[in-house]
């Protein structure tokens, strides 16, 4: 019978995807939730080790936060496409499907 012709979801989107199938958007979503839950633990976990649970332990954790996040949330959004790439190569080479 006749098929219709298949057309990508993101055609006439506002935010295609690039090379790597994540649009600049979709990164910068993904490097910030990411980065704002691992920052929190991290930051929770080590300012408890460093400082114990002092009267002040929430708001020394907080200054630790709003220093470490805005860092990791750039690292992320820089480093991600060169995971996916990399990710891709290690599956590759083992036999997995990339």
């Amino acid at each position: 019978m006749f098929r219709r012709e298949q057309t990508p979801q993101w055609r006439g989107a506002v935010n295609p995807p690039t090379e790597n199938g994540m649009s600049a958007k979709e990164r910068l979503i993904l490097a910030s939730t990411m980065s704002s839950v691992m920052v929190a633990m991290v930051t929770l976990v080590a300012t408890w080790l460093n400082l114990g649970l002092r009267h002040d332990f929430v708001l020394q954790w907080a200054k630790s936060y709003v220093v470490a996040w805005p860092i990791a949330a750039l690292t992320g959004f820089i480093v991600l496409p060169v995971a996916r790439r990399l990710t891709t190569r290690i599956l590759t080479l083992i036999g997995g499907v990339a």
